[in-house]
């Protein structure tokens, strides 16, 4: 481990190249070289960080692949998934990698049920049996789920035992056709269809829990309320006229209190930048009269397009107290906006348990309009401190306070 942080890269290549690919959180072999070039001291010492906190290098699993989501098994050592080569990493508390499972398809979510572990591919879950100090092979437990579009998937397992598991747009901006297209399905934990409405008869079950959510990767409760909230990354190349050209700073990125039953605005509507708890309908998407106004309003907004992936509240933590009741998000950063945004992790703050300001937290990824790394997950970890995947530089950092 090393502690506390570019790249040479022209621009052009990073906007046609590197980030088209990371847009739809498929990572190439280019991060290993990224991570090989830095220097982890010079690196780290580019990261603002709030006061009496101190990053650090906890793991580099470049070598492995590029990390993404995090779990953690039953004795607190970290789970990685490391969607573009198909394997699941546990780290020992040295930082140490040991690879635990290989050639899944592009495994992303995880989370224990029970002993099992779920395992999120494009199409479904997989659960790996506890067999020993480790897992079996995978058996097919929700099977079926579309893919193509934003494929990836994370899955969650609720305070109250339920499965969590979030299916992407298949597009930038269109009317689904599939059902389970943009949404957040529920399942029970035997992995049968647990939507909101409930069914009787000859008429099957749905999985269907919340929709109009174009791609909501990061799930987190509440610790004292067990309110679900989620990110969820809004279109591209929209603007605010009939029409008009192009406006970066729309729309603004979504965190939503995720509430059975609710549609979440997508493709129609994004939350309003002036009037906080309020829609702005897109001008340029057509929308039956008042869907916006029956649509569930965002709890927060973020900057627009720096993709808001992980999220995890620090109720946990050995943090300040001052931080304890809040939300960290990882925001993964813009692809294709003119001025960079994101690569960064922000804090939600909490009031009454309620979201009630966003305000930076860790910045410096972003160098001179150019990113050197981007967050994708957190994670409170056993020890109380805050551990960040990066799936460009391969590495996993993790916050503490100082010594």
């Amino acid at each position: 481990m090393q502690s506390r942080t570019g790249l040479t890269l022209s621009r052009q290549v990073w906007r046609f190249v590197v980030l088209a690919l990371l847009a739809v959180g498929m990572v190439t072999g280019l991060h290993v070289a990224t991570a090989e070039s830095l220097n982890v001291d010079t690196a780290l010492a580019r990261l603002q960080l709030p006061s009496g906190l101190v990053i650090e290098r906890f793991a580099d699993v470049s070598a492995y692949g590029a990390p993404r989501m995090l779990a953690k098994d039953a004795q607190g050592r970290l789970l990685v998934s490391l969607t573009n080569s198909g394997r699941i990493l546990r780290l020992t508390a040295s930082g140490e990698a040991e690879v635990i499972a290989q050639g899944l398809n592009a495994p992303h979510g995880l989370a224990l049920l029970g002993e099992d572990l779920l395992v999120a591919e494009q199409t479904g879950v997989v659960k790996l049996p506890k067999q020993g100090e480790g897992w079996g092979a995978p058996q097919p437990f929700i099977r079926n789920l579309p893919s193509g579009g934003h494929s990836l998937k994370t899955v969650k397992v609720s305070p109250d035992g339920y499965i969590f598991v979030n299916v992407g747009s298949s597009c930038n901006v269109c009317i689904e056709e599939h059902p389970l297209r943009a949404s957040l399905l529920r399942f029970s934990a035997d992995g049968r269809p647990a939507g909101a409405l409930v069914t009787l008869g000859r008429h099957a079950q749905t999985p269907l829990w919340a929709n109009g959510l174009r791609n909501s990767q990061g799930l987190a409760w509440h610790p004292v309320t067990a309110a679900l909230y989620a990110t969820n990354n809004g279109s591209d190349n929209r603007s605010a006229t009939k029409n008009g050209e192009v406006n970066d700073d729309l729309p603004p990125e979504h965190i939503n209190l995720i509430e059975g039953g609710k549609h979440y605005g997508w493709p129609y509507c994004w939350g309003d930048p002036t009037q906080p708890g309020q829609w702005y309908q897109d001008p340029n998407v057509s929308a039956e009269t008042g869907i916006c106004s029956h649509s569930q309003a965002p709890a927060a907004l973020l900057p627009a397009h720096s993709t808001p992936l992980g999220l995890t509240f620090l109720q946990d933590s050995q943090f300040p107290p001052a931080l304890q009741p809040d939300l960290i998000v990882a925001l993964h950063g813009s692809w294709n906006r003119a001025q960079p945004s994101g690569y960064a992790l922000y804090r939600v703050v909490f009031r009454n348990h309620q979201p009630a300001e966003v305000v930076p937290f860790i910045t410096g990824w972003l160098q001179q309009g150019r990113p050197w790394g981007r967050p994708v997950d957190v994670m409170v970890g056993a020890d109380g401190w805050l551990y960040v995947t990066d799936d460009l530089t391969g590495w996993i950092y993790r916050i503490r306070t100082a010594a």
